[in-house]
C-alpha cells in the first residue's frame, strides 16, 4: 500500500439483510425483534431459564435504553479522576462526566421466539446490532453467545438450542460498570436485535465482500466475493447467480457462478457496469447485488448486498480526491446518543440529524469513539456522507477504570474483524479508525500495538486507509506511531501541521478532531474576549463562540490552516451535535449533565456556531446571522458586540438606521476577523439590528433584522416535517418558540410548557438543549430554555390526523395538526 499516493477503488455497501418475498420466503427470513420483550433492571441469575416467572417485569420495546428515564443525579458514576487529555495535573471529583443517568448495574430481557416452520435442515441466527454491555445471550436456559463490547455487532447460531416444537425462550443479561466511560454510553438492547432463518445450506451474516477495483466513464468492474455455508462444511457443488441492478431495480448485467471444490467455500464474480453513476456526497447513487444461491434446481437462498461505485486517492502534498475531483473533508464528530431519546437507535431521529448536517454542508462523519450503529451508515449511503468509522476509544493502558482495556488482549481482533465485515461493502465508508487518543500513544509497545491493528484491518479489507486520532503530538510523531498510519490524524494542533509534515512520510496529513469550542444557545457573556476554560455562577458558556477548552481552539484558528496548506485534507470538528456527559468545562460542577461542544444543541436545535461553520461550508444557499439577540433591558448605553456570520465578503451594520460602518473579512493577525465581522463597539439601545451583505463587487445581496422582544405574547409550534409514517417508529420534531406580539422570539422566556397529542401520535420526549436542567425528557413538560423547546411526536400504526397542543399560564394555547399516513410500499 502507498502511503505517498493512496489510490483506493470504490468499494461497497453492507449487505442488507431484508425480508424476502416470492419464491425466496422459505429460504431466508429475517424478523425484527422489536415487541415481546421483557425487562428488569438488577440481577436475577434463575432469569435464563425458560420456566422463570417474569410476570412482573416491566414490557419494553427495543431498541431500549433503561437508563435514559433517569433521574438524573451527581451521584450516578461519581468519578474522581484525572483526566490526562484535558491536562489535568491532579485528580477531582468528576459529577456529570457520564451524564449523571443511572446506567450502572445489570439488566435482564426476555421475550419468546416465533419460529414457526423451522426444524431439520433450517439454520438460526441472532443479530445484534449492539448491547450495552458485557452481553451473554440464553435460549432455553442454554448459553448460546457472549460480547463484552456495547457499541459492535456479532452474532450468535441458536440452532443446537432451539426446540422445533413448543415454547423457545430468549434471555438477554447486560452488565454496565461503573467508571467504564467518558460519557453517556447508554444501557440495553439499545440497537435492533434480528433473527435470521436460513436453509442449512445459506450465505451467512455480512457473507459478501463487493469492490470495484477498475473504474472509468465508459465502465466499472464490480468484483464480488461470497461466502457460502454447508452442513458440516462439507463441498457441494452450489450454483451462485448474481444480478447487478440500478437504484430503480432495473437489472444492468448477471452472471452464473458454479463452486468448485478448490474454492474454499467462497464464490468469486466478476461483473461490468457500463456507464457506472458515480456515488459522491452530492450524487449518493446506489446499486444493489443480488445474489440466488442454488443447490442443483433448488433455491436455497437469497442475499442483496447494496454498494457505490466511487475511488479515492490520497496523494503527497495535494490531499483527498473523490472519483478524480480534490476536496476536504468537511466534517464533524458524533457520539451515538441521540439526546432525550438516549442511546436508544431510531431511524427518523437519526435522518434529522443528517439533514440537518446536510444543510450546515457537512459532508462527512466521524463516528466517535466507536462502531456506529448500521442505521446510521446506511443513511449515510443513501444521504451522500463520508465516514471514518472508528473503533476504540482504548487499548491496553486505560484512561477509565473499567474501559476497554480489560477485553483488549481477547477481544481487538475480534472486534476489529465484525466491523470491517459488517462495513466494508458500504460506499460511505472511507477509512476506518483503530483508536482515539490512547495513551500507548506514548506507552512503551503502543507502535507494536498500533501496527497490530492495522495489519488486521489491511487484511480484512484492503481496500480503504486507517487512521487513528492522535493528541500526544511529540510522542506520536517522534516515536514512529503516526509515521506508521495510512493517514495521520491529529487532534486539536492546528499550529503544528507544518511540523509533521516535515517529520512524517505520507505528505497529507487530517485534523481528526478540531475545536472543541463551548456554547450555550441563546447565552451571550460580557465582556466579550478570548478565553480558554472560562466559567460561569450559571454553568453554561458564551455563544459569541471565543470560548474553548485549555487543550483546543476556536473555530477560526483551524480554518486559517485548512485554507493554507494543500496537503491538510479537512477537518472533523467535536462536536456535530451535543451529546450526553462530558459537560466541559464543568465536569466539576453539577448539575451539569452534557456537552457545549456541538454546533446544535442537545434538542437538535442550532447554535450561533451552526452559522458560522454554514457561511463556510454551504456553497450552494448563501448565509447571514447576526447575533447576539436584541433584548438586554439595563444594558442601554453599554458596549454589547455585534457578530456576523456571512458567506458574503462584507457587511453593513445599522443600529435603529445608523450605520456602524462596513466591515470585510480578511487576513491579519487575528484568524477571527478572517472568518467573521465583528463591530466591537456597539452600544446597546432598543430597538432593531439590520445588516446588509455586499459582495465582492459591493453589490448589496441579502439583509437580516434583529428586534428587541416586547412581553410574551402566544407559542409558535413548528414541525420539521408535516406528515408521519404510521410505522410505530417514525418522529416528528416539534419546536415550540415563545414569541412577543410581533413574532419575535422572546429570548429570555422561561415558560413551562405542557404537552398533549391525540389521535394517531404520541408523545415520546422533550428537550430544551439546557446543560444544566434534571427536568426528565419523558414527561411531557418541560422549562423554555432562552425561549425555545423541542417536542418529540412518535407516530403509531394507525394512519389518520394528529393534533399536538402546547399550554402554558397566562399565554394561549398553541395547536399543530399533523397527517399520519401508512408507508408506500416499494
Amino acid at each position: 500500500m502507498s502511503i505517498a499516493r493512496l489510490t483506493l477503488p470504490g468499494v461497497l455497501a453492507a449487505a442488507l439483510l431484508a425480508p424476502v418475498v416470492g419464491a425466496s420466503a422459505q429460504t431466508r427470513q429475517e424478523l425484527l425483534l422489536t415487541t415481546g420483550w421483557k425487562f428488569s433492571k438488577g440481577d436475577q441469575p434463575e432469569a435464563a431459564r425458560p420456566d422463570f416467572n417474569d410476570a412482573r417485569w416491566q414490557q419494553v420495546r427495543v431498541p431500549h435504553d433503561w437508563a435514559i428515564t433517569g433521574p438524573f443525579d451527581g451521584n450516578n458514576d461519581l468519578q474522581t479522576v484525572r483526566i490526562e487529555q484535558n491536562q489535568e495535573q491532579k485528580a477531582t471529583q468528576k459529577a456529570g462526566r457520564t451524564g449523571g443517568l443511572p446506567f450502572i448495574g445489570t439488566g435482564w430481557y426476555r421475550r419468546e421466539l416465533n419460529i414457526s416452520g423451522f426444524g431439520p435442515g433450517k439454520r438460526a441466527v441472532l443479530l445484534f446490532d449492539g448491547a450495552m454491555s458485557d452481553a451473554h445471550v440464553f435460549v432455553n436456559g442454554r448459553e448460546v453467545g457472549a460480547w463484552p463490547y456495547g457499541y459492535n455487532s456479532f452474532s450468535v447460531d441458536i440452532t443446537d438450542a432451539l426446540r422445533p416444537t413448543g415454547r423457545n425462550v430468549l434471555a438477554v443479561r447486560l452488565r454496565n460498570q461503573p467508571e467504564a466511560s467518558r460519557w453517556y454510553p447508554g444501557a440495553g438492547l439499545y440497537r435492533n436485535v434480528h433473527l435470521l432463518l436460513t436453509q442449512d445450506v445459506h450465505i451467512p451474516v455480512w457473507g459478501t465482500y463487493l469492490t470495484t477495483p477498475e473504474i472509468s466513464a465508459g465502465s466499472a468492474t464490480v468484483k464480488l466475493r461470497t461466502k457460502v455455508q454447508t452442513p458440516g462444511n462439507a463441498f457441494q457443488p452450489l450454483r451462485l447467480e448474481t444480478d447487478i441492478r440500478d437504484a430503480a431495480g432495473k437489472v444492468i448485467t448477471t452472471v452464473s457462478t458454479t463452486l468448485a471444490a478448490a474454492d474454499g467455500q467462497q464464490f468469486e464474480q466478476q461483473l461490468v457496469v457500463p456507464q457506472p453513476r458515480l456515488w459522491s456526497p452530492e450524487t449518493p447513487v446506489l446499486y444493489s447485488a443480488a445474489s440466488r444461491l442454488y443447490a442443483g434446481n433448488t433455491l436455497k437462498d437469497e442475499y442483496v448486498t447494496s454498494f457505490g461505485i466511487r475511488s479515492f486517492q490520497f496523494e503527497a502534498n495535494k490531499g483527498f480526491s473523490l472519483n478524480g475531483q480534490p476536496r476536504k473533508f468537511k466534517g464533524v464528530c458524533n457520539h451515538h446518543d441521540l439526546g432525550p431519546l438516549g442511546a436508544a437507535i431510531n431511524t427518523a431521529a437519526l435522518r434529522r440529524q443528517l439533514t440537518l448536517l446536510k444543510d450546515l454542508g457537512c459532508d462527512a462523519i466521524r463516528t466517535t469513539h466507536n462502531m456506529p450503529a448500521p442505521e446510521l451508515v446506511q443513511l449515510a449511503d443513501e444521504l451522500g456522507f463520508m465516514l471514518i468509522v472508528e473503533s476504540f476509544d482504548e487499548w491496553k493502558k486505560p484512561k477509565v477504570k473499567n474501559g476497554y482495556s480489560q477485553y483488549f488482549d481477547e477481544w481487538s481482533e475480534k472486534d476489529l474483524v465484525n466491523m470491517v465485515h459488517h462495513y466494508r461493502n458500504n460506499p460511505s465508508v472511507l477509512m476506518w479508525s483503530i483508536g482515539n487518543e490512547v495513551p500507548d500513544q506514548w506507552a512503551p509497545g503502543g507502535v507494536a500495538i498500533a501496527r497490530r491493528l492495522q495489519d488486521i484491518v489491511h487484511r480484512e479489507d484492503p481496500t480503504r486507509p486507517v487512521t487513528a486520532g492522535m493528541d500526544q503530538f511529540d510522542a506520536a510523531v517522534n516515536n514512529g506511531f503516526a509515521a506508521l498510519l495510512d493517514v495521520p490524524g491529529f487532534n486539536y494542533k492546528p499550529s503544528r501541521y507544518p511540523e509533521a509534515r516535515a517529520k512524517l512520510p505520507q505528505g497529507f496529513m487530517l485534523g481528526s478532531e478540531t475545536a472543541s469550542t463551548v456554547s450555550s444557545r441563546g447565552v451571550y457573556k460580557f465582556p466579550v474576549e478570548l478565553a480558554k476554560q472560562k466559567k460561569y455562577p450559571d454553568n453554561q458558556s458564551s455563544s459569541y463562540d471565543l470560548e474553548a477548552c485549555v487543550w483546543s481552539q476556536t473555530p477560526d484558528e483551524e480554518f486559517v490552516q485548512q485554507d493554507a496548506l494543500s496537503y491538510l485534507m479537512g477537518e472533523f470538528v467535536w462536536t456535530g451535535f451535543d451529546y450526553l456527559g462530558e459537560p466541559t468545562p464543568y465536569d466539576e460542577a453539577w448539575p451539569s449533565h452534557s456537552s457545549y461542544f456541538g454546533i446544535f444543541d442537545l434538542a437538535g436545535l442550532p447554535k450561533d456556531r451552526y452559522y458560522l461553520y454554514r457561511s463556510r461550508w454551504n456553497t450552494a444557499s448563501p448565509t447571514l446571522h447576526l447575533l447576539p439577540h436584541w433584548t438586554w433591558p439595563g444594558r442601554e448605553g453599554q458596549t454589547t458586540p455585534v457578530f456576523c456570520y456571512t458567506s458574503y465578503p462584507a457587511a453593513e451594520l445599522f443600529v435603529n438606521g445608523v450605520s456602524q460602518g462596513r466591515q470585510t473579512k480578511g487576513p491579519s493577525d487575528q484568524p477571527q476577523t478572517r472568518y467573521r465581522l465583528m463591530w466591537k463597539d456597539v452600544k446597546y439601545a432598543p430597538g432593531r439590528l439590520k445588516v446588509v451583505a455586499y459582495d465582492a463587487q459591493g453589490k448589496a445581496m441579502m439583509e437580516e433584522e434583529v428586534r428587541t422582544a416586547g412581553q410574551p405574547h402566544h407559542l409558535r409550534l413548528v414541525a420539521d416535517h408535516p406528515t408521519l409514517t404510521a410505522d410505530g417508529q417514525d418522529l416528528v420534531y416539534v419546536t415550540a418558540r415563545v414569541e412577543d406580539a410581533q413574532g419575535t422570539l422572546c429570548p429570555d422566556a422561561t415558560n413551562e410548557l405542557q404537552f398533549t397529542v391525540s389521535g394517531q401520535g404520541q408523545f415520546r420526549a422533550v428537550a430544551n438543549g439546557d446543560a444544566t436542567s434534571l427536568e426528565p425528557f419523558q414527561q411531557p413538560r418541560m422549562h423554555a430554555f432562552h425561549g425555545q423547546l423541542v417536542a418529540i411526536v412518535q407516530a403509531t400504526q394507525a394512519g389518520g390526523a394528529v393534533q399536538v397542543k402546547a399550554t402554558t399560564p397566562g399565554l394561549p394555547t398553541a395547536i399543530l395538526r399533523l397527517q399520519s399516513a401508512q408507508a408506500t410500499a416499494h
